[in-house]
Formats: C-alpha cells, structure tokens, sequence
C-alpha cells in the first residue's frame, strides 16, 4: 500500500489537455472572464455572472457553462492579447451580438457592486476593437450603474 502511495508521490504531473482553437465563443468567453479578471480580484459574483452570460447566450446548462468558463480562463492565462481576441470577436460576431457583449462586459464590471479602473478601462478597450459604438457601451454602462 505505501509503495503505491509513493508511486503516486513521485508520479510525473499530467499534462493539461490541449485547449483547442480559438473560435468566436471561446474568444468572447475570454475577455468576459479577463474583465472580471482585470482588478486583480476574481469574485464570486463575476464568476457567477459569467456563467449566467454564458448559459444565456449559448443555451448551456450551469454545469457545462462553468466547464467552458474553465477553458475560457486557461485562454485568458496562455493568449497573449486582448486584441487577438478581439479581431475573433469582430470578425465572427455580428454588431447586435457585440453590443450584447459589450453589455456582459459592464454587467460582470459592475458584479461586485464597483466598477475599477482597470475594469473599466479594458472595457473600453474592447469597445474599440470589436467596433461597437461608444453610445451603445455608454448606454449599456449606465443601463447596469449601481445607483
């Protein structure tokens, strides 16, 4: 019995399964999860508003939206880029569907009752690059202001 243990102990570490391509939801996946990512403190309610936005927009179930979020999160680690991101989103999502992220992105800023700068200043980023109006990110960041 204390041989297997020791077999185990010393075992080599498994390697993580390959991520896969960076398709259009995953990429949309990511920049959710790196805005909540973006003031150094990952809470609960953002993890939990993601996988909402997620269920939401792609019909997933909680436990398959928070297996995505996982992936998603690898993503946000190994991608170098907001802006390789962004150039997927903009590139494979239509303009209404861009604006909905653009409201997922103000909705998980706001999930912990404050919006940081970083936060902020990423969304505004993103803003840019996917090409959404900055009336429609205005009026999604005030449509979820914690008064």
């Amino acid at each position: 019995m204390f041989e297997r243990i020791l077999k185990l102990l010393h075992a080599p570490p498994k390697k993580p399964a390959p991520l896969g391509e960076l398709d259009a939801q995953a990429a949309v996946g990511t920049l959710l999860v790196r805005v909540a990512m973006a003031d150094d403190a990952y809470l609960f309610q953002e993890v939990e508003q993601i996988d909402k936005v997620l269920c939401d927009a792609y019909g997933m179930k909680p436990l398959e939206a928070a297996k995505f979020r996982a992936r998603c999160e690898r993503f946000g680690r190994e991608l170098p880029a907001n802006a390789d991101l962004a150039a997927v989103v903009r590139d494979g999502v239509s303009y209404d569907d861009r604006r909905a992220l653009i409201d997922a992105l103000w909705r998980i800023a706001q999930a912990d009752g404050f919006t940081h700068e970083s936060e902020a200043e990423l969304v505004e980023l993103v803003v840019e690059q996917i090409g959404v109006s900055h009336e429609d990110s205005e009026a999604a960041r005030l449509a979820h202001s914690i008064p």
